[in-house]
């Protein structure tokens, strides 16, 4: 792909600034010298410019700019804006951990887990499918991945009836749990609020649809 022919983003693009504030400053983040946070600043930055934005109006040099690094980082890294939107719709990674745990303890795991990955991540591995919804470009990958990779999955390991609806029930509640901790960020109860307190609390109704009882 040839960067150069991409236009540079307005620093006053509304989207890309978001991508900049979350993606926050290169250094501290690691930059070019570091390959895994830089990796993960690199991401950040895509995963918000490819749900808030059509396929085609997003640009290596835009990401670049909301990651704190250089186009040519990018490239070396992913190859091309392709092979990174594909990162993006992967969920598999999330699912991975959040179902690594067996059924009479799902629930408490999921909401443990949600939670440690959003730190760890400084975002959540969810809820940028929200941000798709409605759109008729190449996003709507996004969904379809989305219930390949965790609605599907999660179907597939629950026993008992209507597993299917209650998978998308449990992934509402998981997406539900993101979009709060969000809303109410940094100084909200839920902010201040322990990840096994969380859990006490939301646990519950997901362990009753993984039940099924």
């Amino acid at each position: 792909m040839n960067t150069a022919d991409e236009p540079t983003p307005s620093a006053s693009d509304g989207a890309e600034g978001a991508d900049r504030r979350e993606a926050g400053d290169a250094s501290a983040d690691g930059g070019e010298g570091s390959p895994e946070t830089g990796r993960e600043a690199i991401v950040r930055a895509a995963r918000r410019a490819f749900t808030l934005k059509p396929y085609a109006e997003v640009t290596m040099r835009g990401i670049a700019a909301a990651a704190g690094v250089s186009p040519s980082l990018i490239v070396k890294r992913f190859g091309s804006k392709e092979a990174l939107f594909n990162t993006v719709v992967d969920f598999r990674p999330a699912a991975d951990v959040l179902f690594a745990a067996p059924l009479p303890g799902l629930g408490r795991h999921l909401v443990l887990t949600m939670v440690d990955l959003r730190d760890r991540l400084r975002g959540d591995p969810l809820l940028r499918v929200v941000f798709s919804l409605g759109i008729e470009d190449e996003r709507t990958l996004l969904r379809a991945r989305f219930r390949e990779q965790v609605t599907d999955r999660l179907a597939g390991v629950l026993t008992g009836p209507d597993a299917r609806l209650r998978a998308e029930l449990v992934a509402g509640q998981l997406l539900g749990l993101g979009a709060t901790l969000s809303l109410h960020r940094p100084d909200g109860a839920t902010a201040h609020t322990s990840a096994e307190r969380l859990a006490d609390l939301y646990a519950p109704g997901i362990q009753h649809l993984v039940d099924g009882s």
